[in-house]
């Protein structure tokens, strides 16, 4: 119920017509002894700032607030018919209403932004409105006083002057701070902050003390206005904001309470009215100058904070933009060397390919060639004893055929089908393998097999490319015996998540500059035996598909071994 009062619409009248009411009695208080003379009119900044902060909705509390001045102002019963009092209020009261609202509509339109008074073009463009504005309230009161009869032709000059000058005054020392105090942000004071205001303190009190000395016063109440400068001055550049403005206001109440009391540097004998001018013009001056230097400070404090914030946001923008262009290069990089590799990748096939081609149109055609000539042989021999022979050799021939059907589809396989992963029992894959190749010891000879396998845990992988792996190197091994029985070493071990694999045999070996060309495809090594040069082939490229390794070892005349590493293929 308390908070809803608060914000109603008749509580912010009232605080409004109780504001401009109160500053008037300061106005009142700050008064020449015995005298209507008053240097400073505190409401007119009051009821110009109060439109600002609440808008021109409270305009009734600005008009009770006069009602009530009016009332105790010197002329009030001088003015004896009720009929022109009334005209006389009314004027005086609108008069001082527009003056409010054309100053806030003024303020709107020149002082733009939420923070007032951070630019000095904010300080010129006030100082303006506070000139132009003064000029109504101060013309409507001459108007209607002086058609009332309460100044004389003679005085009325004077009178506007004198009242436009307080006015402004009051617009100048009162107006800013009740505008800037709502919108400040107020922060934790740091320790150079505090440190500085001591000493401004200090200042100030030692400047005070050493105008008392004996030596120095008689000059010490004619200095005072000008010692405050620099102080002004400070406050406007160290501190800023409301504490300048709180300091000019300082300095000017005081020297406008001592004048009141016929002292001070700015108090003249005799002359009222240029004594109250002379310190209306210091009072203008010491406020207009701290204000515009503390609103270009702030200016110039924004932009540099500005201007390091936009090298911060530009600094990062070059380093985004700079990342963004290293990974574009990078990604451009990584695309190139793809090309290049997919472009290798087809040369390498396109060769392959030809010589595939060539390689298969000439092997898949002499078996049946030599077929051929034997079943024309055999028909023309009318005897039978050399039938058996010719069946022998038919049969050889057929059989390097099928085996080089079998090299083929084992390629194609290997190059169309994901690898597997299955458990491999090495021991029973290797006995297998011999036991499918028995038929290519065609000669008789008695293979003499040594397998050793260390497999301590089950191990995964495609075992049908292993059989693929193991089924061309011993068959290379018997193919390719040194004249008498071979004999075959397998050896397989799992380490950790590999399988170390070695295939040795006492066989013809391999010449040293053969070696860097196995695995090539269609290369023999020799043009001894039936080999078609697909078996290292399919053997290299089973085992990059498991992402393994192979290395050949051979010495001829003396054997050959071919070792293995081959990861466990994961899940």
């Amino acid at each position: 119920m308390k908070i809803h009062i608060l914000r109603s619409f008749d509580f912010s009248i009232l605080l409004v017509a109780l504001g401009y009411y109160l500053s008037a009695e300061i106005g009142f208080f700050l008064a020449y002894d015995n005298t209507s003379l008053l240097p400073v009119w505190p409401s007119a900044g009051v009821a110009l700032a109060l439109v600002i902060l609440y808008g021109r909705r409270v305009w009734p509390g600005i008009a009770i607030g006069s009602l009530i001045i009016i009332v105790k102002s010197y002329w009030f019963s001088s003015i004896d018919s009720v009929q022109l009092l009334m005209l006389v209020i009314s004027i005086i009261t609108s008069s001082v209403i527009i003056e409010a609202i054309s100053g806030e509509l003024l303020f709107r339109k020149l002082v733009k932004g939420s923070s007032p008074f951070t630019k000095a073009i904010h300080a010129f463009h006030f100082v303006f409105i506070a000139l132009v504005i003064s000029w109504i309230s101060t013309g409507g009161s001459i108007l209607a006083l002086r058609f009332a009869g309460v100044i004389t032709s003679e005085d009325w000059v004077s009178m506007l002057f004198m009242l436009w000058t307080r006015n402004v005054v009051g617009i100048v020392l009162f107006a800013p701070i009740m505008i800037v105090v709502p919108t400040v942000r107020f922060k934790r004071p740091d320790l150079r902050k505090v440190a500085e205001a001591a000493l401004f303190i200090t200042g100030c009190a030692g400047v005070y003390l050493l105008l008392n000395l004996e030596p120095l016063q008689h000059i010490a109440p004619y200095s005072m206005a000008f010692v405050a400068i620099p102080f002004l001055l400070w406050l406007a550049f160290r501190f800023m904001g409301v504490s300048a403005i709180l300091g000019y206001m300082a300095v000017a109440l005081v020297f406008v309470y001592f004048t009141s009391k016929q002292t001070g540097p700015f108090y003249l004998p005799d002359l009222s009215h240029d004594s109250i001018l002379l310190l209306q013009v210091y009072v203008f001056v010491i406020s207009v100058s701290t204000l515009v230097l503390s609103s270009a400070v702030q200016e110039r404090q924004q932009a540099q904070e500005d201007l390091k914030k936009f090298s911060e946001n530009l600094e990062a923008m070059v380093l985004e933009r700079t990342k963004a262009l290293e990974d574009e290069i990078q990604t451009r990089k990584n695309a190139q060397q793809k090309l290049q590799l997919t472009n290798e990748e087809l040369l390498k096939r396109n060769t392959e390919l030809d010589n595939f081609v060539y390689s298969v149109s000439h092997d898949l055609r002499a078996p049946i060639a030599s077929i051929l000539g034997l079943i024309n042989l055999a028909k023309s021999d009318k005897g039978q004893n050399l039938k058996n022979i010719y069946l022998d050799m038919m049969e050889k021939s057929a059989r390097q055929q099928d085996y080089f059907i079998k090299e083929i589809l084992d390629q194609s396989r290997n190059s169309r089908l994901e690898v597997k992963r299955e458990p491999v029992d090495f021991e029973s894959l290797i006995h297998e393998a011999f036991d499918q190749l028995d038929y290519s010891n065609l000669s008789g000879n008695k293979v003499e097999k040594l397998i050793s396998v260390d497999q301590p845990k089950p191990f995964y992988s495609d075992k049908w490319r292993l059989k693929v792996i193991l089924n061309n190197v011993i068959s290379n091994s018997i193919r390719y015996k040194n004249g008498k029985d071979p004999v075959i070493k397998v050896n397989a071990c799992i380490d950790r998540d590999m399988v170390k694999l070695s295939i040795e045999d006492n066989g013809k070996g391999i010449d040293k500059k053969h070696l860097s060309n196995l695995g090539k495809m269609f290369y023999r090594a020799t043009d001894e035996g039936a080999g078609s040069g697909l078996g290292l082939y399919i053997v290299k490229e089973t085992i990059q598909k498991l992402q393994g390794s192979m290395a050949i070892e051979s010495q001829e005349g003396h054997g050959t071994t071919v070792k293995f590493e081959i990861p466990e293929v994961l899940v």
